[in-house]
């Protein structure tokens, strides 16, 4: 039985995508950013669909013990670093790249004896003000880092870009300078580029690189798409209709009847709603495909549930397939609708929709 809700995912456009980064930067080694359960397409599933990356990136300690016990053998940066003697025993139990970005992991590492154990990348804050070290303290921290016995050596150097996403703020260029003059001196192999660095900032491309939101084929910048850019898409998500209705002039729709229906149409109920990752913002005009052709949203999207004009579409009947996002409609354009970027999209579907995966995927 095919369920009410449910995500189709394509993940042969996973390595179509990551190819697009090789394209970028060509000589920069690949750290596959799947945190967040792989941008919510799945952490497994994605870091096995992108076998060919040098490495991954994940938040948080947990997420890169998991891809451990399940078998994933590249190097894993955890971006968040660790936080407790706990926690850097996990990293090291488990092999696992430590973000170094504050004094207090600082003071860990310095009280340890172990030799060479622990692989570092230490963050310089260029402007992201989130986390990592402010340029005038990065070079004393990189020497007393350098000298703790428990961290490999040469320590990787790595910042964030905070704005690269707007091609005309020249605060990147900022960034990427300050980081540059920062590490001019020391010993190591650099990462700047996020996925908008790597599309359109190339003074961003370094030794490494770490695409995130383009891998999942989906544009990082509000005025495309990830298809205008050469990306696959891999997630679509979709519905069915499960009622067909008259509605006359003057009848509302919805939660507050915030529709007033000015013309005789028909309604569609669309199984899916903010139970389910749909957005509960998305104003009424926004785009759904109902038998594969674009209908608006009417009334307010609820838990279970939209409502749709069928007007263009006399002939609907429950059952017909439903298209929130994919295929003929990209996810950025529904984000747009609801004001919101399409990342919380894809990352905020529920674990009631079912998910699969494409034949031949």
């Amino acid at each position: 039985m095919i369920p009410a809700a449910y995500a189709v995912l394509d993940l042969a456009a996973a390595a179509h995508n990551l190819q697009v980064v090789k394209r970028y930067a060509p000589r920069a080694k690949v750290m596959a950013v799947i945190k967040a359960n792989g941008y919510g397409h799945g952490m497994l599933r994605m870091a096995t669909s992108l076998q060919a990356a040098d490495a991954f990136a994940v938040a948080r300690v947990d997420e890169g013990v998991r891809l451990r016990k399940s078998g994933i053998s590249q190097r894993i940066a955890v971006l968040e670093g660790f936080t407790c003697a706990e926690e850097l025993e996990a990293l090291l139990a488990y092999q696992l790249d430590a973000v170094v970005h504050s004094m207090a992991q600082l003071t860990i590492l310095e009280s340890r004896a172990e030799q060479g154990a622990c692989a570092v990348w230490l963050k310089l804050d260029t402007g992201m003000n989130r986390l990592g070290f402010k340029p005038k303290d990065f070079p004393g921290v990189y020497q007393r880092l350098n000298q703790c016995a428990i961290v490999k050596k040469p320590i990787s150097l790595m910042t964030h870009l905070a704005n690269a996403d707007d091609q005309q703020d020249p605060a990147t260029l900022e960034q990427i300078s300050l980081f540059k003059d920062t590490v001019a001196t020391l010993p190591g192999l650099h990462s700047i580029a996020n996925s908008a660095g790597i599309l359109t900032w190339p003074q961003a491309i370094s030794d490494w690189v770490r695409p995130g939101v383009m891998l999942y084929g989906i544009s990082p910048f509000a005025e495309s798409t990830g298809g205008q850019l050469g990306l696959k898409p891999i997630m679509g998500l979709h519905s069915r209709l499960i009622a067909v209705k008259p509605l006359l002039p003057g009848d509302k729709v919805g939660y507050a009847g915030t529709w007033v229906c000015s013309l005789a149409t028909t309604l569609g109920v669309v199984a899916i709603g903010y139970g389910d990752g749909y957005p509960r913002y998305a104003k009424a005009g926004t785009p759904v495909l109902v038998n594969g052709r674009r209908v608006p949203l009417i009334g307010r999207v609820s838990m279970d549930m939209i409502t749709v004009d069928l007007g263009s579409q006399p002939d609907a009947k429950p059952g017909d397939p439903v298209t929130l996002w994919g295929d003929g409609l990209a996810v950025e354009e529904i984000a747009a609708c609801a004001d919101t970027i399409p990342y919380t999209l894809v990352c905020g579907i529920t674990q009631r929709v079912q998910i699969l995966e494409k034949d031949g995927a």
